[in-house]
């Protein structure tokens, strides 16, 4: 996400080898798989992402005959197979204005193909119970005056900074340096262990301080307050070792290969077409992660509740 997602958080990658004649269209008798082609999809590491490609995945092969074959890959290393030709789309790109500039503008490898209808928002947070007691923690001014709160055994003295997964979007340790805050950032290393703290950390009332990002069903579970940083301007994060200001929101979007987009096969037709809302995205994420689904079930179970959503972004004639 993304910097992120990184965060964020972010790519689906989708990899056509091959396309055939056409099928049935959703809503009739569904194709037969592989009808189409193989897609190859690659995952990048928080579960939203993994959200929009089961639902993608679920409609190419349910609904669209085609084969899908799922890859975990990191964000940048999603944006490489534009020049390599291993990536077709990346359909949750948060951000990213480095990456657009190499391989859209500079390599001429890529396009941008449009919101995925996600707003995505990224910021520092504690929970609700610190700033019933603490009214205001959520002022970075007073962050200091604090920062023994949050000191453990990994922060060096400090008041402690838990952020995610280094591949994601993120500006901390140049905030806490440009703020001269009195805290260390330590890397929990997956979006599941920094939920895991946030939880602990709301359950237990103990103190974090964290970087956390939306859509995210955890919100819809628990409650935490975002901390007010310096006020996001256009270019203050310009260069990345000089940034103190908040993280913008964004309009998360979808790229994908400039081969890929001039095919114009019916499944960049799907990824185009494409376009939900951060309550569609977490009820999914929440199926996943806290009701025991798997990406199928979890997909096939909004798929059926959600016709009118999807049936939309089936190319005519599929």
């Amino acid at each position: 996400m993304r910097t992120l997602r990184t965060a964020a958080a972010a790519a689906l990658i989708v990899s056509l080898t091959a396309c055939g004649g056409a099928t049935s269209g959703a809503g009739e008798d569904e194709p037969s798989a592989g009808a189409k082609g193989t897609v190859n999809l690659a995952i990048n590491p928080w579960v939203g992402y993994e959200a929009n490609a089961a639902v993608i995945a679920y409609l190419l092969e349910k609904k669209m005959g085609y084969t899908v074959e799922k890859k975990e890959l990191k964000e940048e290393i999603a944006w490489q197979g534009f020049e390599t030709g291993e990536v077709d789309t990346i359909v949750e790109n948060w951000g990213h204005p480095d990456l657009k500039k190499t391989y859209i503008e500079d390599k001429k490898v890529a396009v941008e193909v449009g919101p995925t209808g996600n707003q995505g928002v990224i910021g520092w947070y504690v929970p609700q119970w610190m700033v019933d007691k603490y009214p205001d923690i959520t002022d970075w001014k007073n962050l200091n005056k604090y920062a023994d709160l949050f000191k453990t055994s990994e922060s060096k003295g400090k008041g402690q900074f838990l952020a995610g997964d280094p591949s994601f979007v993120t500006n901390d340790e140049a905030l806490v340096t440009n703020l001269k805050l009195h805290y260390t950032v330590v890397y929990s290393g997956s979006e599941a262990a920094i939920i895991k703290a946030a939880q602990q950390a709301a359950a237990q009332t103990k103190p974090l301080l964290f970087y956390f990002y939306e859509p995210q069903w955890l919100f819809a579970k628990e409650k935490y307050v975002r901390v007010k940083l310096p006020e996001y301007k256009d270019g203050c994060d310009a260069d990345p070792k000089k940034v103190a200001c908040d993280y913008p929101d964004y309009v998360l979007d979808k790229i994908a290969s400039k081969k890929f987009a001039d095919g114009n096969s019916t499944a960049y037709q799907l990824v185009k077409n494409f376009k939900w809302t951060n309550d569609d995205q977490n009820l999914v994420s929440d199926y996943i992660t806290n009701q025991g689904m798997s990406d199928e079930q979890a997909a096939e179970k909004w798929v059926n509740e959600h016709e009118a959503t999807w049936k939309p972004w089936i190319p005519a004639g599929s």
